[in-house]
């Protein structure tokens, strides 16, 4: 590997974890100062959606039968998890949806990965899983006693969202397919079914929000986590390899709650604080047993 090709790896691996950090920051920031969760992903989709039109004409798996672009258009980063997400964070602090949103995806991928490819997980994946939620079991004891049943809706949201992206994750290894056409295959589909839903039969404050914050959300969740996340990810796995790359995201609950601070004035408690460590420590047992 060149220098030139490590920097670039370690350029996109940074670029991943701003993004995924931002995106639980700045998502609860949106549903928490005007907007419904249904808008900011209206707004997601109307920028991913547009951006991605043009290699949903020169990308497109067709390939794929249609029952495999539909698990992978629902079942990924679509209306689906969004709403799960956005939803989760108008109920419970960014700290939670780090720590249970990101921690949650490698024990559900695990269990996934078992029930459906009968891929046993090893001892290092079971100890980092097992680390995972007794970390997690500090921070929802602690939430739930302060918070009560919306900070459980909230947990409960994000669980969902991130099994939601662990099924994904499984069924989309069965295909290789590039950057441009998950972009294409996940974005498109899920703006021409969502947007008319939420037009006509959804709750919406859009109108009534103001316009800088409703355009900074369509700005960054459609080109964010809707587009550069997947092109970053891509860049990093393919210049690091999987597993550094993995690893990464191993530091996200950690720096989701740090960014919180200034830009939410979210600041956990000592218990919060040492259940994102653990977290934290059992995802990085996990990528090391790769």
């Amino acid at each position: 590997m060149t220098s030139q090709n490590r920097a670039l790896g370690l350029a996109s691996a940074a670029a991943v974890i701003v993004i995924w950090s931002g995106f639980i920051v700045f998502s609860r920031a949106g549903v928490t100062t005007g907007l419904t969760a249904y808008d900011v992903t209206a707004l997601r989709f109307m920028v991913a959606g547009l951006v991605s039109l043009p290699f949903a004409l020169f990308a497109w798996p067709r390939h794929l039968p249609l029952r495999a672009q539909a698990m992978i258009a629902f079942s990924g980063p679509g209306m689906v998890y969004s709403l799960l997400m956005y939803l989760g964070l108008s109920q419970a602090s960014a700290a939670y949806g780090g720590v249970f949103a990101n921690g949650g995806l490698p024990v559900f991928t695990m269990v996934i990965a078992w029930l459906i490819g009968r891929e046993r997980p090893n001892r290092g994946q079971i100890a980092g899983a097992v680390v995972i939620l007794a970390g997690a079991v500090l921070m929802a004891w602690r939430g739930m006693s302060l918070g009560g049943a919306n900070v459980a809706f909230g947990i409960t949201l994000f669980l969902a969202a991130s099994a939601t992206v662990a099924f994904y994750a499984v069924v989309l290894r069965r295909w290789r397919l590039t950057p441009w056409q998950i972009l294409a295959v996940v974005n498109l589909p899920n703006a021409l079914i969502y947007l008319p839903l939420w037009y006509f039969a959804l709750p919406s404050t859009l109108d009534q929000a103001p316009q800088g914050a409703a355009l900074f959300q369509a700005l960054f969740q459609g080109l964010g986590p809707g587009v550069l996340a997947a092109v970053f990810f891509a860049l990093s796995a393919t210049h690091l390899g999987p597993t550094p790359t993995a690893g990464f995201s191993a530091a996200v609950p950690a720096t989701a709650t740090v960014l919180a601070i200034p830009v939410l004035h979210e600041v956990p408690l000592p218990l919060e604080w040492a259940g994102i460590a653990v977290v934290t420590l059992g995802l990085a047992l996990i990528v090391r047993s790769r």
